[in-house]
């Protein structure tokens, strides 16, 4: 696998014409949220990543139950409700099927909690949509205990965005295996399956069973709670108007750690919090850029 650098993903961040409108760029998804869940922050946080990473319109979709609680941290995004029971969304297809209406990517199973009926709305969406489809947190929780082989049926671009334990529970690979060789195991599970891999890690492995790339960017001030949230957040903002291969991918996982970088710079690695990184992405995205126009 070869090393990411800047240059590499030079036509990700292109500069936008001047007649542009916000339907170029992309109307983009991120459902989860649950009543145990006490982070609308971090959902709020994870939409915003998505819009300050390009998105044109992102829609936050969550259960009915927590709505009160997420309304006042959203100023640009747009909700979308899910009728729920006991605050986990229930399966309701009208309901999916408008939240999920005009969506170019959706990401799926931040603070989603371990409702009765988290499969069967997962199994919907890679059934009938055919959309990239981010699955993270308790979304890759709930992938672990279905067949593995609706990913080789789906007409979903599915990026699944494990750590390394996450990994384990899906794989069914051993966890001692998984740090001895993740490279290769990474690569194996992502041919399997025909899916985008994201492992995450100090060194990020980016592959889709042919290729691959490693990010090395990141820092020990990342190392907070949300994180995770705002790497899924910039990763449906740059998808929501780039192809979803593995360099748009890549170019999310390098885009998070260089602004993370940049944040601990600015602050110091004990401070740092998650949205510190949101905050720095704009001056990412710019040194992203520079070396573009150096190359040119």
């Amino acid at each position: 696998m070869d090393i990411l650098k800047k240059e590499d993903i030079k036509n990700v961040f292109p500069k936008r014409n001047e007649n542009a409108n916000k339907g170029d760029f992309g109307y983009v998804g991120i459902m989860g949220g649950t009543i145990e869940y006490s982070g609308a922050v971090k959902l709020a946080n994870l939409s915003l990543a998505s819009l300050t990473s390009g998105a044109g319109v992102v829609r936050v979709i969550v259960p009915e139950r927590i709505a009160d609680g997420i309304l006042p941290y959203l100023l640009e995004q747009t909700l979308a409700l899910i009728p729920d029971k006991d605050g986990h969304m229930i399966f309701d297809k009208e309901k999916i099927d408008k939240a999920l209406s005009k969506l170019k990517v959706l990401a799926i199973g931040m603070g989603w909690g371990e409702g009765k009926d988290n499969e069967k709305i997962l199994r919907y969406i890679l059934e009938n949509y055919e959309i990239p489809l981010v699955i993270d947190a308790d979304g890759l929780n709930t992938l672990s205990k279905m067949d593995k082989e609706i990913l080789n049926k789906t007409k979903c671009k599915v990026v699944l965005t494990p750590h390394l334990k996450e990994f384990e529970r899906i794989s069914g690979y051993d966890f001692k295996d998984i740090k001895e060789k993740p490279q290769e195991l990474a690569i194996e599970f992502a041919k399997k399956y025909n899916v985008i891999l994201l492992l995450k890690g100090h060194r990020t492995i980016v592959t889709n069973g042919k290729e691959g790339y490693i990010v090395e960017k990141g820092c020990p001030g990342m190392a907070t709670a949300g994180s995770g949230d705002v790497l899924s957040g910039i990763l449906v903002g740059i998808l929501g108007y780039n192809r979803p291969c593995i360099l748009s991918v890549a170019a999310g996982a390098y885009l998070a750690g260089l602004a993370g970088e940049i944040a601990e710079n600015k602050l110091n690695d004990i401070s740092m919090k998650a949205s510190d990184t949101i905050a720095n992405i704009p001056e990412a995205i710019n040194e992203i850029r520079l070396t573009i126009c150096r190359l040119t």
